[in-house]
Parts: C-alpha cells; sequence; structure tokens
C-alpha cells in the first residue's frame, strides 16, 4: 500500500497519522500550528474531517438529536451545535493541506458525505479515511472507492460481518488499496477496551488489507503493543495543549507526546526485526564473556582437578562448562598457571 511518497506495510516504519479533527478549537492560525507540530513530531499524514452540520445531520432537537450520556465527553449537547463547533471549514482544506504538504507531510481526510468526496478530489487528496460511524454509509463508501485511491476504515461500532461487508462494498466499487484499523469508538478509550487481540484476527480476516490501530486511549503504550502485534498504520488525535480546551482535547496528544508515539512506534517496528533462534552477528563479541573453566590457582603436572584449582568463571575461552563435573579428578598432564583457559589436553587420566 502506498500513501502519497510512504509506502505501508510491515517492511516499512508504521505510518503515524495525526488526526486533527475539531483541535483547531475555529482558529486557522491555531489550525497551522497544529500541521506545523505534527510535522515537527516525524508524522507521515495529517488528517482532517470533511462535513459540515448540515451533511452531518439536521438541525433538530429531541431524542438522539441530544447527547444524553452522563458520561460522555459531550453530554448534554446537540448534535447540530457539536457538528457547528468542530467542523473545519471547507475553505481552509487547501492551505492546510498545502502547508502540510511543504513540511514532508501527506495531507487527506474523512468525508462525511458524497459532496465532500467531490471537493476533496478538486484537491487532490492521496487517499480517503472512513470514520467508525460512516461505516455502514455504503453509497458514501461506493462514492470513496469510485476514485480508485487508497482507502483506510475503522472497525469502531462494527461487528465483524458489518465491516466484512463494507470492505466488500470497497473492493467491489474499484477501491485502491486498503487498510482496516482496529477502533475502539469510546472517547477517551481505555486499554482495557481495547482489545489488542483483535488486530492479528483482522490480519486474517482481510489477508489483502494492511491492518492498524486507531486510538483514542491516553499515552503510547496501547500503539507500541498494536505495532507488536503487526499495525502498520496508528492514528492518534493530537492538539496543542489539552487545557486550551476543543471537542476531542480531553483525549488527544500533546506534540511532546506525538513525537514519542512517532519515535517509540518504529523502535517496537524494528524491534520484531525476524525470527531469531541462533546467535546473532552483533552478539560474536559477546559471547567471550560467556563463562567457560579457568585454572584459578597454580597446579603442578600431576596434580589433581579440584573444585579448588578450577571453576567456572568469566570469561569464554575456556572448556565449556559442560565438562566441569567430567574433569574433576583428573590429573594436570602439564604445570597449569592461575588465569589459564583450561583445555582438555591440559589433563590426563594418571599422575604419571
Amino acid at each position: 500500500m502506498k500513501i502519497g511518497r510512504f509506502q505501508v506495510g510491515e517492511n516499512h516504519r508504521p505510518f503515524i497519522i495525526a488526526e486533527m479533527s475539531g483541535n483547531h478549537n475555529q482558529d486557522i492560525n491555531r489550525a497551522k500550528a497544529l500541521v506545523k507540530a505534527a510535522a515537527e513530531a516525524g508524522c507521515h499524514a495529517l488528517k482532517l474531517q470533511t462535513y459540515t452540520a448540515d451533511t452531518m445531520t439536521i438541525d433538530h432537537r429531541g431524542g438522539l438529536f441530544d447527547i444524553t450520556d452522563p458520561d460522555s465527553l459531550w453530554a448534554d449537547r446537540n448534535l447540530y451545535e457539536l457538528y457547528q463547533e468542530a467542523h473545519t471549514p471547507w475553505e481552509w482544506h487547501e492551505e492546510l493541506f498545502t502547508y502540510a504538504n511543504s513540511l514532508g507531510m501527506e495531507a487527506f481526510s474523512s468525508p462525511f458525505d458524497e459532496t465532500a468526496v467531490d471537493f476533496l478530489e478538486s484537491l487532490n487528496v492521496p487517499a480517503y479515511k472512513i470514520a467508525s460511524f460512516e461505516s455502514n454509509h455504503h453509497p458514501l463508501l461506493r462514492k470513496v472507492a469510485a476514485t480508485g485511491k487508497p482507502v483506510i476504515i475503522s472497525s469502531g461500532t462494527s461487528k465483524l460481518d458489518e465491516l466484512y461487508e463494507s470492505v466488500r462494498i470497497l473492493r467491489a466499487a474499484g477501491s485502491g488499496p486498503i487498510c482496516v484499523l482496529k477502533c475502539t469508538s469510546t472517547y477517551p478509550a481505555t486499554p482495557e477496551n481495547t482489545n489488542l487481540k483483535t488486530i492479528p484476527v483482522f490480519k486474517s480476516v482481510f489477508p489483502d488489507c494492511e491492518v492498524g490501530l486507531s486510538d483514542h486511549t491516553m499515552g503510547v503504550g496501547v500503539a507500541l503493543a498494536a505495532v507488536a502485534l503487526g499495525a502498520t498504520v496508528v492514528e492518534k488525535h493530537f492538539t496543542l495543549r489539552r487545557a486550551d480546551g476543543g471537542v476531542d482535547s480531553a483525549f488527544s496528544m500533546e506534540p511532546e507526546e506525538l513525537a514519542l508515539l512517532v519515535t517509540e512506534t518504529e523502535r517496537a517496528w524494528q524491534a520484531l526485526g525476524g525470527i531469531q533462534l541462533d546467535t546473532q552477528k552483533a552478539e560474536e563479541k559477546s559471547r567471550q564473556f560467556r563463562r567457560s573453566i579457568y585454572v584459578v590457582k597454580d597446579i603442578q603436572k600431576g596434580e589433581i582437578i579440584t573444585p579448588e584449582n578450577v571453576r567456572v568463571i568469566r570469561p569464554g575461552d575456556g572448556l565449556h562448562p559442560r565438562y566441569f563435573d567430567e574433569i574433576l579428578g583428573k590429573f594436570a598432564g602439564t604445570p597449569l598457571k592461575k588465569g589459564a583457559p583450561l583445555r582438555l589436553t591440559d589433563l590426563s587420566g594418571t599422575q604419571n
């Protein structure tokens, strides 16, 4: 899978996507500062969300149009009003994308309806992201797939059969390469409800797809574990400072954390390496400091070998410790000096 200039896959370092979401707080200068922070952290891509309150829902009160869950970050908010606050103005997109590109990042977005796809196509985005809550929006899936570009789709809120159907629709409609992200759609998510053991299952169910993580937990630990389990893409929300507030700030990373994410996921990927069942070249010099049998007290010719005059110590250029019990009771065939590595040729079966 290739997104712009970056290759994505198990032979490449994890592809890190910085999700701005609504953390610009409706200030384009803050938005540009966020882009710069993501680039300085080493992220590979900036992602926006492309919608308006009117393309997302209708201006209505009551029922599920109002968020009544007391545990929600957005409790007592109305959907339409929330989306008015959180959306990224479409007139900002080109400037932010161009700025991100100038800083070495790819830039794309999550469209939330077909008009957003038309708009993003006019900006020649290199890929598309399907948000968790849009994965059942089959007309949108077909519209995105028809571009032929790579598609990243999140699994949050989906049952496996629903996700499988969404991937099937993307493929049937001509999608480019697909990446499926394990996602838990709670804000923030907890490590306990992240269930990263799903990642190897996704790799089995979707063998022709990349598999990654859309992470709403705090910190970098979950992302590192995901990479260890085979995730090739990691997406995280980010902000300048959580204390600044904003619709997603409570579960977003600050720049220093984002930089740590980039560094440590790459280290986790490097550490995966290959299957090592033998000493590797990098360890060869260290083998000399393994234990072996050494003379620890001067021994005269014909003297008996005992635990008092030979021991298993470091370094490792003497006789292998497996012979220790076997040599006890034998005799020195030649004078041996303290500090000398013991050899089988130094020993005799008799005192003569």
